[in-house]
């Protein structure tokens, strides 16, 4: 018998034959684990994507004290062959994670994982709002709040897997999965590598010697430093509940160890790997900063001295803007995209564009990186006139705006 299914899919009726498979493969998945009958009922579907199925489920027939309910993930697709396996990245992100003490656990517990059939079942962290809620809300106060618990969350994120690398590696290779980079690497390298061509044919701006090799210096970030931790990858707001025990992470199905730094710049080019994006309010980059900065001292005292955190975070900061370029650049001028994203002409990824690398000549500028700080003025310059009558600047998330018309 089918089940009921609440949910913004369940007209749906291939939808409702995949939630009825999803509950059944949990079902079996919890029995077999516990050793008795588990019942799961009333599914509502939570979104997902198209490569997966997100549902919270009751538990019904509950012997073990199992919670009152929980998320089951179910993977619909084979992953691409030669490509890395998002099932098994998260299936692995949630083992590491499961395996801390439950309050400093960043993200929801796994209470199982069937590998053959591509499944999760997790902790069901309640209805919480996302950050992207708070941010594209109307309460500036909140969403201030939420951006420094974010920000604190990293922090905690990064302190508590630093140096269990090998951990999350082993963890890969028991689900059969190969060690695997930072996914953005690939691409940053290539946006190192062919920015300079694509932005003089495209913009008529040079990159002279000088910048270029202040923006290759970058790439030790993507290699083995000694500031090493897990990063979910996608940290974008939707991504990120906000709970009572403060925001929680979810979907780490890019989860791999990178430089933290990569993360920590996402306060001066915030969310870049995201598909909007917007402004902070004066001082918030800096409040989060320090928010950040005070969960991972204790790990990497060194990153107290603002000499060495300006630098590091400049590196990132510049790789960032070099990489969102090569991502950008493209959609914005109607031009085919370099690495298969969306191509339809969007006068906001100019907007992104020159917001990024406005922001980048004056850090850069303050930084001692004075061919960057160069090259990034006459990118504003060359930008500007394609953005139409007014030269908008980008405008802040939402819920800031209220504020500033005060």
């Amino acid at each position: 018998m089918i089940r009921p299914a609440a949910g913004r899919r369940s007209a749906d009726s291939s939808t409702a034959v995949a939630v009825e498979r999803a509950l059944g493969l949990a079902e079996q998945l919890l029995t077999r684990r516990y050793g008795a009958t588990v019942r799961l009922a009333d599914p509502e579907d939570l979104g997902g994507s198209a490569r997966s199925l997100v549902l919270r489920t009751k538990v019904t027939e509950n012997p073990f004290g199992l919670p009152r309910s929980l998320v089951i993930k179910h993977y619909q697709r084979n992953p691409t062959p030669g490509r890395a396996d998002r099932f098994r990245h998260e299936a692995a992100s949630c083992q590491l994670f499961t395996a801390m003490q439950g309050d400093s656990r960043p993200s929801s517990e796994l209470f199982g994982y069937d590998a053959a059939n591509r499944l999760l079942v997790l902790e069901d962290l309640g209805r919480s709002s996302t950050l992207a809620d708070k941010l594209f809300g109307s309460d500036a106060g909140a969403a201030e709040r939420c951006l420094l618990s974010w920000a604190r969350a990293l922090g905690r994120l990064h302190a508590l897997t630093a140096g269990r690398e090998h951990d999350f590696d082993a963890l890969l290779r028991r689900l059969g999965e190969r060690s695997w980079r930072d996914p953005m690497a690939d691409e940053a390298r290539s946006a190192l590598a062919t920015l300079p061509e694509l932005i003089e044919a495209k913009l008529g701006v040079r990159v002279g010697p000088a910048a270029a090799e202040e923006a290759r210096a970058t790439a030790r970030l993507l290699g083995g430093t000694r500031y090493r931790a897990f990063s979910p990858s996608d940290t974008c707001p939707d991504n990120n509940l906000v709970t009572r025990k403060g925001v929680r992470f979810v979907d780490f199905e890019w989860g791999c160890f990178r430089d933290v730094m990569l993360d920590a710049a996402y306060t001066r080019v915030p969310f870049p790997a995201c598909e909007s994006s917007f402004a902070l309010p004066a001082g918030m980059a800096d409040a989060m900063l320090a928010a950040w900065r005070a969960e991972v001292v204790s790990v990497w005292p060194d990153l107290d001295e603002p000499a060495r955190l300006r630098a590091r975070l400049l590196d990132a900061q510049l790789l960032w803007v070099w990489l969102c370029t090569l991502l950008l650049l493209p959609a914005g001028l109607a031009e085919n995209s370099l690495i298969g994203r969306d191509t339809t002409r969007s006068p906001r990824a100019l907007l992104a564009l020159a917001h990024y690398w406005g922001a980048l000549a004056r850090d850069a500028a303050g930084g001692g990186r004075p061919a960057s700080a160069e090259l990034a003025e006459a990118m504003v310059a060359a930008l500007r006139p394609k953005l139409g009558d007014g030269q908008p600047e980008l405008p802040l998330f939402p819920a800031f705006r209220a504020r500033t018309t005060d």
